[in-house]
């Protein structure tokens, strides 16, 4: 079987491999154990790969570099208009070339190819929609239209869509779903974590807007101030690193807070190990690994209420749901760190949820869909 796989996702190429963001391989890498052939329509990169860029497994790739493109400004709107034909024709080229058609959404190439596979009716096709579904979100016009044709079962047929949460109105193309990023394997006892000494903070993520680094800061930075022995280790890279570096040295935080950068899932690892609470104060998300991957080691989560978030976070009873009203936050906060108990049962409910979606599940499932 030729897999082919529509993504947004930079791709690097390293001594004839290639490589791209861990997350993302990760799960094609299992995608993969089911095709004789990848075919990877994607964006590549001249960058230098880092540690979190890891490869493909599959012995047999072909790789079709497109030129990726945004519509963020009126020249880059006119060098979109340039470029879209050549993208579509080569989507084009390689979806009659697969026997199973495999798009990654939201992104701009995952709605030309949205529009593409339409011409393709009876391929067998799966979408991953990694961004919110929920259908009240507000989101960019591009994102709406992938969500409407996809959702279509008069233009989109035999697709399965992948979205993060059950909504209520969805078509029968729509398949709640889940991602994950540890196996049955990795479990291990959790040392419980008490607040004797340091309690601390981690947030994995890019450093961009859309993810409020700083509001995390902000957060840890009020705890501090209000007596309490906090830390916070922020892991990731993006374009607001100078901006939260001002804002440590401004606030005389560097003792309480550390940018640690990109590092390896084992790093990030024993990050969570040993932070009692992962933070991750996102405008959008759906479904956080940050947010899952902490659960997983213990740790209790304090996040936005976007998307699917309130159900990983059982409405409150297994992590803390925040207003970013840092008054209002800072004493959902405080009413945990004064019952040490209360902080135990949550840590343990969210470790035992979090459990339950192992990448052997996540494998079990792929394999029901590419086998259709």
């Amino acid at each position: 079987m030729t897999f082919a796989i529509i993504t947004h996702v930079p791709h690097i190429l390293e001594q004839n491999q290639y490589f791209a963001y861990a997350p993302y391989v990760r799960e094609m890498n299992i995608w993969a154990k089911y095709a004789n052939k990848l075919l990877i329509v994607a964006p590549k990169s001249n960058a230098q790969k880092t540690p979190i860029d890891i490869r493909y497994e599959h012995g047999n790739v072909d790789f079709i570099a497109i030129e990726s493109f945004d519509v963020l400004n009126v020249k880059a709107i006119l060098k979109a208009i340039l470029r879209i034909p050549k993208i579509s024709w080569q989507i084009f080229l390689a979806m009659q070339k697969a026997d199973h058609i495999h798009l990654r959404c939201p992104g701009n190439i995952g709605l030309i190819g949205s529009m593409i596979q339409i011409l393709f009716p009876n391929k067998p096709k799966t979408a991953k929609y990694a961004g919110n579904w929920d259908p009240k979100s507000k989101q960019p016009f591009t994102y709406r239209l992938q969500k409407w044709i996809l959702s279509s079962t008069f233009l989109t047929r035999n697709m399965q869509v992948l979205v993060y949460g059950e909504w209520e109105g969805s078509s029968r193309n729509i398949k709640p779903f889940f991602t994950a990023t540890y196996h049955e394997s990795d479990k291990s006892v959790i040392i419980q974590r008490y607040f004797n000494s340091q309690i601390c903070f981690i947030f994995t993520g890019a450093l961009v807007s859309g993810k409020r680094p700083l509001y995390a800061i902000q957060l840890v930075e009020m705890l501090h101030k209000k007596g309490y022995n906090v830390t916070l280790e922020l892991y990731g890279e993006g374009v607001e690193r100078n901006i939260l570096e001002d804002y440590i040295s401004k606030n005389n935080l560097g003792n309480i807070v550390s940018l640690k950068g990109n590092q390896t899932q084992e790093t990030v690892k024993e990050g969570y190990e040993r932070s009692h609470f992962s933070i991750l104060p996102s405008e959008s998300e759906g479904w956080p690994k940050a947010i899952a991957e902490g659960m997983f080691w213990g740790c209790v989560p304090v996040a936005t209420k976007v998307s699917c978030v309130p159900f990983m976070l059982d409405y409150g009873d297994r992590g803390v749901l925040i207003t970013l009203d840092l008054e209002k936050d800072f004493r959902q906060l405080e009413t945990l760190l004064k019952d040490e108990i209360l902080y135990i049962t949550m840590s343990q409910k969210a470790s035992d949820w979090s459990r339950n979606y192992t990448l052997d599940v996540f494998e079990k499932e792929i394999k029901k869909m590419v086998a259709l």
